[in-house]
């Protein structure tokens, strides 16, 4: 089992900064996938970030490429996402997913872990 646990939301204004947190517990390995995935009311889940645990490769919505950052502490076991140049329609639940893939997948379907999201609200 994999548990994980976001942290970092909250209330900014336009154009300001939050970096989430993602600890990352239990049976995980150098193949694990590590996503983060938005939902605003009213719409789906989508992808936002992806990267490999074991690896630089990462992956980002177009939605917040150049905004976002995703990264990695293995000592900490702890996965980022630090966000710049936030824009309210990036208002949404953040979660974190991990799973067993051993690529960058964008689609949540193949992920098999969530945490339970934090809220980030970004006000005009």
């Amino acid at each position: 089992q994999v548990q994980l646990v976001e942290s970092g939301g909250g209330l900014v204004q336009a154009g300001g900064s939050l970096r989430l947190s993602c600890a990352v517990s239990g049976r995980t390995s150098s193949t694990y996938t590590m996503g983060w995935f938005r939902q605003a009311p009213g719409k789906e889940r989508e992808f936002v970030a992806v990267m490999i645990r074991s690896a630089v490769s990462t992956r980002y919505a177009d939605s917040v490429k150049g905004r976002f950052t995703i990264s990695r502490d293995n000592a900490k076991n702890t996965v980022y996402l630090q966000m710049n140049s936030l824009k309210p329609e990036d208002t949404a639940i953040y979660y974190c997913a991990a799973a067993n893939l051993g690529w960058s997948s964008p689609k949540r379907n193949d992920y098999n872990y969530w945490g339970q999201g934090t809220q980030v609200t970004v006000s005009s």
